[in-house]
């Protein structure tokens, strides 16, 4: 058994976790005050500090087998037809992963894992093929933006600097560092690549990298970003980010958030009702139509489909983005899109329009 203890402020500790799926393992807690809270300088510090003791303990819950699940969901009160169909379906995609899609469904409070009155395993099953649909869409539009992103970075950096060979040469970046772990993984990207523009560039050229335009096709979407928020040249920043109507900080954040969204999409995460970590920054004026941000909740799914709205407007203006959301809405009405922090009236935003 391993202790772990960590200093928490009181007045911020919270175990409420129904808004994100969570199971939580059975904790001990030791609490003991710290030395009194001192002023600083004039300014009062308020609350007070805690040690938090967190004790791990063996993982005693059992396998269980699909057949095994289904009893237990009808012993929840999940109205199910047809047991071996469920049993298929609890094997081909596990029960793991359906959990998330059928926590929704339980009385409050969630932990008696009591159904609600009515619920079948059909209504669970429409909303994992709803979030899978949503992943899809999302997957796609994100790949628009990606590889925009990738050749903005390339032409304008190139244009800015007059070199097409910028990206691997530390005069243009600002932390030798950061440009140091960045060569790194552009190493081992070239090294692992098999197209054909590296093995040709290799073969016929004496440069020890290649140019822009090919590196930015070998590197990830956080590479990316990596690169840009470590480039030395203020007006270069400003200039890939203006290209996309947005100011340097919230071009980072907002690709921060979209890389982690489309590698949530990759893995198959569940995204429709999701409580992200990740808080994307707030711009204060744009270019583009935006939305009224004081009725959002940018920790949901919405805040995140409004950002990939507005990089589409720049990207691809002629886009249908809005009508594909709308379409598969429509298709899914039962679900409950408050819990994805969707507005009222939102099709009425200038963003949507």
């Amino acid at each position: 058994m391993q202790r772990y203890s960590y200093s928490v402020c009181a007045s911020s500790f919270s175990s409420d976790y129904t808004t994100d799926y969570l199971v939580i393992p059975n904790i001990s807690t030791t609490f003991a005050p710290l030395e009194p809270a001192k002023p600083l300088h004039n300014a009062q510090i308020g609350g007070s500090f805690f040690y938090y003791t967190y004790m791990k303990t063996s993982f005693a819950k059992p396998y269980s087998s699909p057949e095994q699940i289904v009893q237990v969901l009808k012993s929840r009160g999940m109205l199910i037809k047809d047991e071996h169909r469920v049993e298929n379906y609890l094997m081909n995609i596990g029960y793991h992963r359906l959990s998330a899609y059928i926590y929704p469904f339980y009385k409050r409070p969630k932990s008696e894992l009591v159904l609600k009155e009515g619920i079948t395993f059909e209504q669970v099953l429409t909303l994992y093929r709803f979030d899978k649909k949503l992943r899809i869409l999302l997957f796609n539009e994100i790949e628009k933006i990606e590889v925009a992103i990738r050749s903005v970075l390339a032409n304008v950096g190139c244009q800015e600097l007059g070199d097409k060979f910028w990206i691997t040469k530390l005069e243009y970046f600002a932390n030798a560092d950061k440009f140091n772990q960045t060569l790194a993984i552009i190493d081992k990207e070239l090294a692992s690549s098999k197209e054909d523009y590296i093995e040709d560039f290799r073969q016929n050229f004496i440069e020890d990298y290649p140019p822009a335009w090919m590196i930015t096709e070998v590197l990830s979407f956080g590479n990316l970003n990596y690169i840009y928020s470590n480039i030395a040249s203020n007006q270069l920043m400003k200039r890939i980010a203006g290209y996309f109507g947005l100011k340097p900080q919230v071009f980072v954040s907002w690709l921060t958030v979209l890389a982690n969204l489309r590698n949530m999409c990759c893995h198959h995460a569940r995204v429709w009702n999701r409580d992200f970590m990740l808080n994307p920054a707030e711009p204060k004026k744009t270019k583009n139509a935006w939305i009224d941000t004081s009725k959002t909740d940018k920790k949901r799914i919405y805040y995140r489909l409004c950002i990939i709205r507005y990089f589409l407007s720049s990207v691809s203006p002629n886009n249908n983005f809005n009508e594909k959301l709308s379409e598969l809405l429509s298709d899914f009405p039962t679900v409950d899109i408050a819990a994805m922090g969707f507005c009222k009236e939102w099709e009425n935003e200038d963003l949507w329009k």
